[in-house]
């Protein structure tokens, strides 16, 4: 670093210093307004002065920016959280720039000036990790959200003792179809079941690698002592099942839900009479 530069730094350090409260008050008007009032501006104040305490740590650290970028980051994922813009979380960084600048002007040194110039290029990185700490946790909640509405949209239920059914309703994917095994399989090993209906009678279409999946799931119920039934097959899905390639291995279908549960009823009267022979 030049003579020159380190003086800018210096002086930019001796302002955050000796202007602390006049700076954070700044910095919390220019944060606060770009929320609309939706943030405590109480909690703001301790979060801002906590930022504004570990920056200047970090310059008597040989810009050891760790502690600020673990605080931002923290920052970022409860504004993601509470539903806030990238603009209105960037913000919370860049309104300190502004703040110091108004600063810098009243002083007018050289020096100051200088080193506004490397301070804004610190705060400018420090945003820029801001913003992306903050997709990267909004991209985690939109993918836990999801998995969230996957357990919801996939519900087992125990329609009598030894019997579980699956009723699914609107698109499947192979994410989906996932879920719709593992939910099954567990809820055969809680209930004890025997017997599994699978009601795909609310499912327009599916293809190929979903219909792969469905039979897995057939398969790894037998697996387990269960015998599945798919119900409530509509044209355009039996057309997928009869496609080259996919094995039906000896799936048992029917046309609805009540003809299942018959079919069930008969395919356990038939294993009972062939236990007490």
């Amino acid at each position: 670093m030049s003579v020159h530069a380190d003086a800018g730094r210096r002086r930019i350090e001796e302002l955050l210093q000796g202007h602390e409260e006049r700076l954070l008050k700044r910095w919390l008007e220019v944060a606060g307004s770009a929320t609309g009032g939706q943030v405590d501006r109480g909690g703001l104040a301790g979060q801002l002065r906590e930022l504004y305490r570990a920056l200047r740590r970090s310059f008597g650290d040989s810009g050891d920016l760790s502690d600020l970028r673990g605080l931002l980051a923290e920052l970022s994922r409860d504004r993601a959280r509470q539903g806030f813009t990238p603009t209105e979380t960037a913000i919370v960084v860049f309104g300190l720039k502004e703040a110091l600048y108004e600063t810098v002007e009243e002083d007018a040194s050289p020096e100051a000036l200088r080193g506004f110039i490397w301070f804004s290029r610190v705060i400018d990185d420090l945003g820029l990790f801001t913003v992306e700490s903050y997709a990267a946790a909004r991209e985690k909640i939109i993918i836990d959200q999801a998995e969230q509405l996957l357990e919801l949209s996939t519900p087992v239920v125990k329609l009598w003792d030894g019997i579980v059914a699956v009723p699914l309703v609107g698109t499947l994917d192979s994410a989906r179809t996932q879920v719709v095994m593992e939910k099954l399989l567990q809820a055969l090993v809680d209930t004890g079941s025997e017997h599994a209906v699978i009601d795909i009678t609310g499912v327009p279409a599916v293809d190929t690698g979903v219909a792969q999946h469905l039979l897995k799931t057939v398969v790894a119920a037998r697996l387990m002592g269960a015998e599945t039934i798919v119900v409530g097959m509509r044209p355009a899905v039996a057309i997928t099942l009869v496609e080259p390639g996919l094995s039906l291995g000896g799936v048992r279908t029917a046309l609805n839900l009540e003809k299942g549960v018959a079919l069930l009823n008969q395919i356990e009267g038939s294993q009972t009479s062939a236990a007490t022979r």
